[in-house]
């Protein structure tokens, strides 16, 4: 493998960080696993460490990695917020995996299949509203990732799964390779699109390179190197981005000294009218105190979904 200046569990001598919070966005390299590279960031300190949608080890790009309190707001930016890939295909071959990594199952000809063919087929993502899991997957099936089961030789579940996906273009076809982009939702397996498209055209596909341009809301633009973070870890806390800026849709509600203590009870906050948007951000001082979402029944006031405070 290629030198991806991760560094070994035997490395000594690192600098140890206190505990950092707040998003770092990461761009991930292509060979280490996403768990790789958190552990990276782990030996300098960063014990409380999540991540909100891992990368196969194939994929590069935008790794939204959570460190200390912002790992509480994990589920909320899984949930929410487009993803943007571009990516590499082949035609003409079937692997395991799905991609370029796995074991060939078969090679077809392609060359019946046009660059008009390929170009409609990616075009079509757009319609696609469910997926097949691939069988060497996180996914889990009785409590068993599909990967394990499928390490060791077992009959796999069909498992499908929904997804979106609000734009697909083919950026460049050179046969057997195309180039695509697109943006769907948190969940999308790119290699399921790559493999089913080979379905439909008869010869079989797998994807050979994938990048996560943008996950909601950052992109590559905002994204820190590993390799310079390993080098001069104080980079780490100037690439963190608070976590008010990863829920920018969130409205934002600056408390009094009166409801900050209340919040910190987990009591609701009173409004004097009800609040028009469903999720925000409880600040206090400028800082992220809580979640909150609006009250029932159109009651005219916030309730504490999940704290912030240590």
């Amino acid at each position: 493998m290629a030198d991806t200046g991760i560094s070994g569990e035997a490395d000594r001598g690192l600098p140890f960080l206190p505990q950092l919070h707040g998003v770092l966005v990461l761009n991930k390299p292509s060979g280490p696993s996403s768990a790789r590279c958190l552990a990276a960031i782990k030996r300098l300190g960063q014990r409380k460490i999540g991540h909100a949608g891992t990368l196969d080890p194939l994929a590069s790009g935008v790794l939204l990695v959570l460190l200390g309190q912002a790992t509480k707001i994990s589920p909320y930016l899984l949930s929410g917020g487009p993803k943007v890939y571009r990516g590499v295909l082949r035609l003409g071959r079937t692997t395991d995996t799905w991609d370029c990594e796995g074991n060939i199952l078969d090679e077809t000809s392609w060359e019946s299949v046009s660059a008009g063919d390929a170009r409609r087929e990616v075009a079509l993502w757009r319609g696609v509203r469910e997926q097949p899991v691939p069988p060497y997957s996180a996914a889990k099936h009785n409590g068993q990732p599909l990967y394990r089961l499928a390490r060791k030789g077992r009959d796999m579940p069909q498992k499908v799964k929904d997804i979106k996906i609000s734009q697909a273009e083919a950026l460049d076809v050179s046969l057997p390779f195309v180039r695509f982009r697109v943006t769907c939702g948190s969940g999308t397996y790119i290699r399921s699109l790559a493999h089913s498209l080979g379905i439909r055209l008869g010869c079989g596909a797998v994807l050979t390179e994938l990048t996560r341009e943008y996950s909601h809301p950052f992109g590559l633009d905002a994204a820190c190197d590993l390799r310079g973070i390993e080098a001069e870890p104080s980079l780490l806390g100037r690439g963190l981005r608070p976590v008010a800026e990863a829920l920018p849709d969130w409205t934002r509600v600056e408390l009094a000294p009166e409801e900050a203590a209340r919040v910190r009870n987990g009591l609701p906050v009173f409004r004097s009218s009800t609040p028009k948007t469903e999720n925000a951000l409880l600040l206090y001082r400028g800082e992220v105190l809580a979640l909150a979402k609006r009250g029932a029944d159109a009651a005219r006031h916030w309730a504490v979904v999940r704290g912030l405070w240590n």
